[in-house]
């Protein structure tokens, strides 16, 4: 039976005042093993199903001097599931810059700073990117604690065998028409094209594919990766529209838009 993360609730921006207070304590079992050594961490966790975590990702979250979080809540439910003891601070897309201020300090003093995002590897189309740069542009260290991915994940199950490469795109905008003229400027590119959309763009995604790139573009979407309801389906959009008229298409996407 899998045991899955919930849905992430979405981060409000807050006051810097309240958030610099904001220490979430979450009680567990507290690790009797030595600590680590003064720096940042950056841990992968998993993108759906809890058991895909590393034995040293669960060593770097109960010794860490602090835990950095996208959502403390969401965080809190997976050290509680592991009986992990952490004092967790909040850091997001809207508060990164000056937490990284915090982080370098706290280093500096000594500390071991774990950093993790909601699902997968921080900095990629999540938070951590900015703060490792400036981590490491003060001369203190940092370190990666390898872990799921939901990109490289989906590109292992697409078995795209033709191209040894690929190209990850993150999020799409938003505006229709700067969406559009990137989805020309990526077809360009001949080779798979990876990028993350949400259950409430989804569809409007194949239109936008049919009407720009033609109606024969083939796209293979995972959804809800490493969950219960995991799902890939492949085809063009007349193909996927119509997958959905009697499928779900709630969840997370990773689309790979194949050459």
């Amino acid at each position: 039976m899998q045991t899955e993360t919930p849905g992430t609730a979405e981060t409000t921006e807050r006051p810097e005042e309240e958030l610099e207070d904001e220490v979430t304590e979450v009680e567990g079992t507290p690790e009797t093993g030595g600590g680590l050594p003064s720096g940042l961490y950056l841990v992968g966790t998993p993108i759906g199903n809890l058991e895909d975590i590393t034995l040293r990702a669960l060593r770097v979250l109960r010794t860490a001097t602090l835990l950095m979080a996208e959502d403390t809540r969401h965080t809190g439910l997976l050290l509680a599931h592991y009986q992990i003891r952490a004092r967790l601070l909040s850091c997001h897309k809207f508060n990164e810059r000056s937490r990284a201020d915090l982080v370098i300090e706290r280093i500096r003093s000594g500390a071991s700073v774990a950093l993790v995002s909601d699902a997968g590897m921080p900095g990629i189309s999540d938070p951590g990117a900015r703060t490792a740069a400036a981590v490491r542009a003060a001369g203190l260290p940092v370190t990666v604690i390898p872990g799921p991915s939901a990109v490289t994940t989906a590109v292992a199950l697409a078995g795209c065998a033709e191209t040894p490469s690929f190209y990850f795109e993150g999020f799409l905008d938003h505006k229709t028409a700067t969406r559009r003229r990137r989805l020309h400027e990526l077809d360009g590119l001949r080779c798979p094209v990876v990028f993350y959309e949400s259950t409430h763009r989804i569809l409007k995604l194949l239109d936008e594919v049919e009407e720009e790139l033609g109606p024969d573009r083939s796209l293979f979407l995972a959804r809800e990766l490493t969950k219960k309801f995991e799902e890939t389906v492949q085809g063009t959009p007349t193909v996927l529209r119509e997958h959905f008229r009697t499928h779900s298409h709630k969840g997370e996407f990773v689309v790979i838009l194949l050459p």
